[in-house]
């Protein structure tokens, strides 16, 4: 079995060939074949592992290896030619595996289709929040009204949102019972109805879990669905976006909605390669109902099933889930983790969100869901001009 570890993003090494006058097109090709990945392979037999070592060694590739498994690190032109190596000395089995990975890796989508319209993310994505709930942990009740709610989303507009995230349901630790679709749609109608008459061209996503709210939300006009549960509490969600083209975000999370934002399930073997496998799979759930890659964005669950020590353990392997390949989005936004990291209240964890986005950055991340957008927007706008330098 191959893992990712790591993967270095190309796109700092192809924006500085093309500024030093490299074609566009070749600059992406050479970019590609430098970018550096480090994979473990497991549950390796003696042939397997002393064979793959050696012409690994012999290709130019950093080597570590223990009983039964091997880490490899290098570019991602030697790791192919690996992949093409003779099975008389590697076998094709591994090569294989390890040629697909490649081809998966390569395949970085920079547009997430949506049933509205693409949105690039070429670039930091900053998508603003709007509660329209009593009991959020953050800002609860604030803006329950719609015309509090749209007055809202127009200053995170005007404040450098590129996209506008609502929900009607709190997932804060300790909420009360699930909200009766009814009551959740009553809440989102009229803010969805309005904020899309106003700005047509601006992404809307819902935030729910419900297929029923979802296709009510798609049907109103919005690009895209925020489920929380990764299609655990609702599969038929995948068939309402594909119905609709519309893009999915997979929010990776354990529990029953009640139970998503506390400990109760927060155990595993590793944290991160746990969270991609499980995300991994809720994306072969939704290619199997007929979504296409190109729609979907996965987003680890900052805060959700996880203690303080695993978000950090997440937040700093982030590489690991994207490698995948897919767009990543992650939530930080005034996280109990953070809190906990910095002894702040929850109204004082903008600036840690902020460091927190510009880490996620740096790992691969393109889509931050956040609260204040003015200040994650300008610290994102740093990083990106660093990071592309």
């Amino acid at each position: 079995m191959i893992r990712p570890l790591a993967s270095r993003e190309s796109g700092a090494i192809r924006e500085a060939l093309v500024r030093r006058g490299i074609e566009q097109s070749l600059a992406v090709s050479i970019a590609q074949g430098l970018r550096v990945f480090t994979l473990v392979f497991d549950s390796l037999d003696a042939d397997s592992h002393e064979s793959l070592a050696k012409t690994a060694l012999l290709r130019g590739l950093d080597v570590v290896t223990g009983d039964g498994w091997l880490v490899l690190s290098g570019s991602s032109a030697r790791l192919a030619g690996l992949a093409r190596a003779d099975p008389a000395v590697v076998p094709a089995p591994l090569t294989c595996e390890l040629g697909t990975y490649l081809r998966i890796a390569a395949d970085e989508h920079r547009t997430w289709r949506t049933g509205r319209g693409s949105v690039p993310v070429d670039k930091p994505v900053v998508v603003g929040i709007v509660n329209v709930t009593p009991d959020s942990f953050s800002d609860g009740g604030k803006y329950l009204l719609p015309d509090a709610a749209i007055a809202h989303a127009e200053r995170l507009i005007e404040a450098g949102a590129d996209m506008i995230d609502v929900g009607a349901e709190s997932t804060r630790p300790g909420r009360p019972a699930v909200v009766p679709v009814e009551e959740e749609w009553q809440r989102l109608r009229p803010v969805l109805d309005e904020l899309i008459r106003r700005h047509p061209t601006v992404p809307v996503s819902v935030d729910t879990v419900k297929s029923t709210i979802a296709e009510r939300a798609l049907s109103a006009g919005v690009w895209a669905v925020n489920d929380v549960s990764a299609l655990r509490l609702d599969p038929r969600m995948a068939d309402v976006c594909a119905a609709h083209g519309a893009g999915l975000v997979l929010n990776h999370s354990r529990g029953s909605f009640s139970e998503m934002a506390g400990y109760q399930h927060a155990t595993y073997d590793d944290v991160t390669f746990d969270v991609a496998n499980e995300l991994l799979a809720a994306v072969e759930a939704a290619e199997d109902c007929g979504l296409n890659r190109d729609q979907i964005v996965l987003d680890p669950g900052l805060g959700f099933a996880k203690t303080p020590e695993q978000n950090c353990a997440v937040l700093r392997e982030l590489p690991v889930l994207a490698a995948t390949g897919l767009p990543i989005m992650v939530g930080p936004s005034r996280k109990r983790f953070l809190g906990t990291i910095t002894g702040k209240d929850v109204s004082d964890r903008d600036t840690a969100t902020a460091a927190a986005c510009v880490a996620a950055l740096f790992g691969g991340a393109y889509l931050f869901r956040v609260h204040d957008v003015a200040r994650v927007r300008q610290s994102l706008v740093v990083a990106e001009a660093l990071r592309s330098a």
